[in-house]
């Protein structure tokens, strides 16, 4: 797998006279992931191939028993290829894969092993996938997101194309930030839910206030659980202030930093790093507790 020039692909769409930019995530351009593999969904979509070495102590089999290494120190070689799309406009990003999704499947698969067969991991705003499934390895799943752009499709598809992976079910429901309450389904599987994950869900204040309304209402409900956030802080210059500034990841942090009742910590990245991709500094994993 071979290094690219790494930069933000910008693509300009001239519809009825009207200019409308598309955004690409910078990971396609900063490693090849090409796979030969069809999409299933939509044939304007890419199926981009991630791989990765799992240490074998923190594989577990389908009951949720740990594997016993043969040798020390040996890694099994594992695959996960993923349908989605190359571009989109800002409203359907999830249908891309981004740079904090990587860095929570590294941290899946590192913390796996204290992860219960009894538990289940609720993640937010899906996208297409892709850590749902690298957490259905350790223990079931259930993937949610809002239910537009064939994005339900798509998870089903990246599924059902990576059986081989997954060790328990990967349920996929929707949630959507701006409804007024939680779903019955999602208030019915709360209570085995000590793990909540999220990943690149901060692009726009609008949604980040929605997100962490809906984090209020997962930590408020009875039973303790944490939520961890991975994200990219995405800096802008501004001429203002001659200097760059990550004012959605700003917004996001003093919105977080004023609700009640919450502790809020910096996880360290010192964990492997199990895929390819940059793991820069501007990459940030937050952990949310009720307190």
């Amino acid at each position: 797998m071979h290094k690219r020039d790494p930069r933000q692909v910008r693509t300009k769409i001239v519809m009825d006279d009207e200019e409308i930019y598309e955004i690409s995530s910078e990971l396609y351009e900063e490693y090849d992931y090409t796979s030969k593999s069809k999409p299933q969904v939509n044939p304007k979509n890419v199926v981009s191939r991630f791989s990765f070495k799992v240490p074998s102590h923190t594989v577990t089999d389908e009951d949720g028993d740990l594997i016993v290494p043969r040798r020390q120190h040996s890694e099994q070689e594992r695959l996960i290829e993923i349908e989605h799309s190359y571009s989109t406009g800002l409203n359907l990003v999830g249908l891309q894969i981004w740079r904090g999704a990587l860095l929570l499947a590294d941290w899946l698969i590192h913390h796996g092993v204290n992860l219960s067969k009894n538990e289940t991991v609720l993640e937010l705003g899906s996208g297409v996938g892709f850590t749902s499934i690298i957490g259905s390895m350790f223990c079931p799943v259930v993937c949610t997101d809002i239910d537009r752009g064939d994005i339900f499709k798509i998870i089903k598809a990246n599924i059902n194309r990576n059986q081989t992976i997954s060790n328990h079910p990967v349920d996929v429901t929707e949630l959507d930030f701006m409804a007024e309450d939680l779903p019955d389904k999602i208030k019915t599987v709360l209570p085995s839910v000590e793990t909540v994950i999220a990943a690149d869900v901060v692009y726009d204040d609008h949604l980040t206030d929605a997100f962490l309304n809906t984090v209020r209402k997962l930590l408020n409900f009875p039973g303790k659980r944490r939520v961890f956030v991975a994200l990219e802080k995405r800096y802008v210059f501004t001429i203002s202030e001659c200097d760059g500034c990550a004012p959605c990841f700003d917004y996001f942090l003093e919105n977080l930093m004023t609700m009640r009742n919450v502790k809020v910590q910096e996880e360290t990245l010192d964990f492997p790093q199990f895929f390819t991709y940059d793991r820069c500094k501007e990459l940030v994993l937050l952990k949310i507790e009720a307190v």
